[in-house]
């Protein structure tokens, strides 16, 4: 099996990978149409992308089977076109928690001791203890949290060491699981905004999170609190930041941004990144030499899981619901030719298998299949199914309730 990697990969992760006995095809540097070339021409069997974005015209090009994000989002990947080709795409969710962490609450002592302006004015050949000196401090200030995910619990963790007292709000959040985490839950993210003395956002990209926070979220916020983005920049309006930064003096650390370069190095000319009051990093948040060791050994994990099981852990695009309406269950023995001949009567119905397993009992003499399917067969078409085969030993249609 050849596995293509379309970006920076630790070595660890490419010894596990040929360690599998795979081919693995080393070329951190492709990018849009080149990485199509590649696929096309070499023909992987695997794709493993880090910032690299894999487009439907990547996807088409060869015989992909899985793609894999070597982090947690996905949003470089048209999922979408994936699915409508078969091919499974997966992530490392929860290996770069507390590298994002780590950076998130970086950015909120940088903000309040102005730890980067501090380097600038001695760099400067400056000394201005009057003015540094002007700090708010943490213990005791309110931590507000927007989504409550891995790595927000890695920075409730670190705000409690801190001794800072944490609301949130998150769709999945529940006040049990809050009181669980020791924290207090909000009822909408509003209520994080007007509470927070400082605001940490953990939202993944979606459609229904995009430009997520907005004029009237930010504008909830108190006069000078603190607002820090380590997730996605397109969750976050901006345009709107900006004037929240210039109106009502909102400090601010971004570790994204909306329109943030594809590339390692290049020019970045974004307006929101020369506002005094941001302190901005360039996309780093998982960026530390723990966690990459983790998401290329999670990354090998997932590869071995597909090639000696054909399973694929963290898939996202496994559908949660299919149009299958009822279940038949085949309790059978174990033999050949026996499912084929009750998925032939299935198929002479004109009806749709959507999903299918078949559990083996220990000793291999009888086994259980599980068919859904889309639409129920008449008692005629169970009727023949019965008397098909001798090794059917028991047949049994149920409605599937979701």
């Amino acid at each position: 099996m050849q596995v293509l990697i379309a970006d920076a990969f630790e070595t660890s992760g490419r010894e596990g990978l040929a360690a599998l006995g795979c081919e693995v095809v080393y070329e951190p540097k492709l990018k849009d149409q080149a990485l199509v070339d590649a696929i096309r021409d070499r023909r992987p069997d695997v794709l493993i992308v880090r910032s690299t974005k894999v487009n439907e015209a990547a996807l088409e090009a060869g015989p992909l089977k899985l793609v894999v994000r070597a982090g947690a989002g996905f949003n470089t990947i048209d999922v979408a076109a994936a699915s409508n080709r078969g091919i499974y795409v997966s992530n490392c969710p929860g290996k770069n928690s507390i590298a994002v962490a780590e950076l998130a609450f970086g950015l909120i002592l940088a903000l309040d001791r102005r730890i980067a302006d501090n380097v600038i004015s001695l760099r400067a050949g400056k000394w201005n203890k009057t003015e540094f000196s002007k700090a708010k401090g943490l213990y005791g200030r309110t931590l507000g949290i927007i989504g409550a995910g891995q790595i927000a619990q890695e920075v409730i963790t670190r705000a409690q060491a801190f001794g800072m007292p944490v609301v949130a709000w998150s769709r999945s959040l529940t006040p049990e699981k809050a009181e669980e985490l020791g924290i207090e839950h909000c009822s909408t993210p509003l209520e994080v905004a007007s509470r927070a003395d400082v605001v940490s956002v953990h939202l993944a990209l979606a459609k229904e999170t995009r430009d997520f926070i907005g004029k009237e979220f930010l504008s909830a916020m108190k006069e000078g609190a603190y607002f820090i983005n380590t997730s996605r920049g397109e969750v976050v309006d901006q345009a709107a930041l900006a004037v929240a930064m210039k109106e009502r003096g909102l400090r601010v650390g971004l570790d994204v941004f909306a329109g943030e370069p594809t590339t390692g190095v290049a020019d970045f000319t974004d307006a929101i990144a020369q506002e005094p009051l941001l302190y901005g990093t360039h996309h780093i948040g998982a960026s530390t030499d723990q966690a990459q060791e983790a998401i290329a050994a999670e990354t090998v994990r997932i590869v071995q899981n597909f090639v000696q099981a054909g399973r694929v852990p963290n898939a996202v695009n496994i559908a949660r619901r299919t149009p299958a309406t009822y279940m038949l269950v085949v309790r059978h023995r174990d033999r050949p030719g026996v499912l084929a001949r009750v998925l032939d009567a299935v198929s002479a119905a004109r009806i749709n298998v959507q999903e299918m397993e078949n559990v083996v009992f220990e000793g291999a003499q009888a086994a259980v299949a599980r068919i859904h399917l889309e639409s129920a067969p008449a008692a005629d078409v169970l009727d023949a199914i019965r008397t098909a085969d001798a090794d059917i030993l028991e047949l049994s249609l149920t409605a599937l309730k979701y």
